[in-house]
């Protein structure tokens, strides 16, 4: 059973949320008289918020045979069903916005304007799958093109997968959600989803909107909460068709390891870089890096971790960005004007302090922050930071940005794509010939010319290549990846 305390809900004026709520069997698949009963504590007040009943390998199988019974119906249902359930729920969560960006700060502590943003975009992605909807097109084949060809009518149309496996992360508890669930269903797959067990509540009352609506299909999505085994059965289980996992690159890889023949979409972590050439206007350039850099507590796979900055104008640019992080109001999440909150546990705390200790004594200067208080490291800039240092090589996951002086472009670039990693990259300049090099020159997913490479816009195709992943997001991209291309011919 998930619930939130009274107190809480006063607290928040959200309305009463009743306990004897259908979650066990239409959405966990356990009870909280055969499961275990975890409780979740908000980052910042140390408090109980949410309670949910975490699931075992039988409940993940259980889901699974669910899944696979139910895809029999979802392949066979209309595409106008599909449409107007997608839109549905949009429209229901326009009406509760308020209320899941509430859920949003009590599970994980995001800032509540952060988290209206969140729902605002997840409200937008449902409304773009659906409008996707209506593009799921396949296309005729001349097949006698060649000599060796026959005159026939032949085509292709795309069609569902089956079932889809999805795994969503702490970070975007809702809208990553979303990016998983309105691609899936708008194709007519049948989804078991397992989400963040930070934050059980929000994916819970999510879910509740899919299966409640008017033109749901019956049992078309099941929702499984547990850790690493229930994970892995999901997983290498010979039912589902396509896994689609957003977190760790660890984790990315055992499942590319132990899926087996399956589709596999996976967006991991990154190492987000950019370059401030010396033409760019380093007023806009620092107050967009301060954000890039520090939103979501650094909790972000494309959140800005390395900065490379010309030397004719480092020092300028470093006080600047210095500046732009005392501005920043950090602290309780639940009050309007905070920017930025704790991290997810004091554990993730305590490790980027060690991280920021340990480039210190290999000679990083701490521009500003470096100072932790509980769950709470405020906005860190780290200067002089050099190559082999391990808070600019590897995924830090914290409020902590570092910068590089370079001698101009060409270093910049050596140095950014000398990473493991290559989701998005990013370039300040006012200079039309370096933007359009580095367009071709940075190696990763994404490129952004004059902006942070923390950018995201739901509709645009999102994800990386080394170790960020592979596949893409964005409803038309991920659309894709959940269908199967059919060729029919016909003599």
């Amino acid at each position: 059973m998930a619930l939130i305390p009274e107190k809480f809900l006063e607290i928040l004026g959200i309305k009463k949320i009743e306990e004897k709520e259908l979650v066990a069997k239409k959405l966990i698949g356990s009870s909280e008289e055969n499961g275990e009963v975890k409780e979740i504590i908000n980052p910042y007040t140390k408090q109980p918020t949410t309670k949910y009943v975490k699931c075992n390998i039988e409940d993940a199988k259980r889901a699974l045979e669910v899944a696979k019974n139910a895809f029999e119906n979802t392949k066979k249902s209309t595409l106008a069903q599909r449409i107007a359930w997608i839109e549905d729920v949009a429209k229901k969560l326009q009406e509760k916005k308020e209320e899941f960006a509430k859920y949003i700060t009590l599970e994980v502590a995001k800032p509540i304007s952060h988290a209206r943003v969140e729902v605002e975009r997840c409200i937008e992605n449902l409304k773009i799958c659906a409008a996707e909807g209506y593009h799921i097109l396949g296309e005729t084949i001349p097949t006698d093109a060649t000599f060796t060809g026959a005159k026939t009518t032949a085509f292709y149309k795309r069609v569902p997968a089956g079932v889809v496996v999805a795994i969503t992360p702490f970070n975007f508890p809702l809208n990553l959600v979303a990016h998983k669930l309105g691609p899936a269903l708008i194709t007519g797959n049948s989804v078991v989803l397992k989400p963040t067990p930070e934050a059980p509540y929000t994916a819970y009352a999510f879910a509740k909107l899919f299966i409640e609506s008017e033109y749901a299909i019956k049992d078309a999505l099941s929702v499984v909460y547990g850790d690493a085994d229930v994970g892995s059965t999901l997983v290498t289980s010979p039912i589902p068709r396509v896994i689609s996992f957003t977190g760790s690159v660890a984790v990315g890889k055992i499942i590319t390891q132990s899926a087996g023949i399956k589709k596999v979409s996976l967006e991991l972590g990154g190492n987000a870089a950019t370059f401030i050439e010396s033409s760019a206007n380093l007023d806009y350039a620092a107050s967009r890096c301060a954000v890039g850099a520090f939103a979501n507590s650094g909790q972000v796979c494309i959140s800005l971790q390395r900065i490379y900055v010309d030397e004719k104008v480092y020092e300028e640019f470093a006080k600047k960005l210095g500046d732009e992080a005392s501005k920043l109001k950090v602290g309780n999440p639940f009050e309007e004007d905070t920017f930025m909150g704790p991290l997810i546990n004091e554990e993730a705390a305590i490790r980027a302090e060690n991280w920021i200790k340990s480039a210190v004594s290999e000679g990083a200067r701490i521009i500003a922050g470096g100072k932790r208080e509980g769950n709470i490291l405020y906005p860190t800039i780290l200067a002089d930071v050099t190559d082999d240092m391990k808070i600019v090589c590897e995924e830090v996951f914290a409020p902590i940005v570092s910068l590089v002086k370079v001698r101009g472009y060409e270093e910049a670039v050596e140095k950014m794509n000398n990473s493991p990693y290559g989701l998005q990259y990013s370039m300040f300049s006012n200079r039309v010939d370096l933007m359009n090099r580095a367009i071709e020159d940075f190696e990763a997913g994404g490129v952004i010319i004059n902006d942070i490479p923390t950018l995201r816009f739901d509709i645009q195709p999102y994800g990386g290549i080394k170790l960020s992943g592979i596949g893409r997001e964005g409803p038309k991209f991920a659309i894709e990846e959940m269908t199967e291309i059919k060729s029919i011919i016909i003599r």
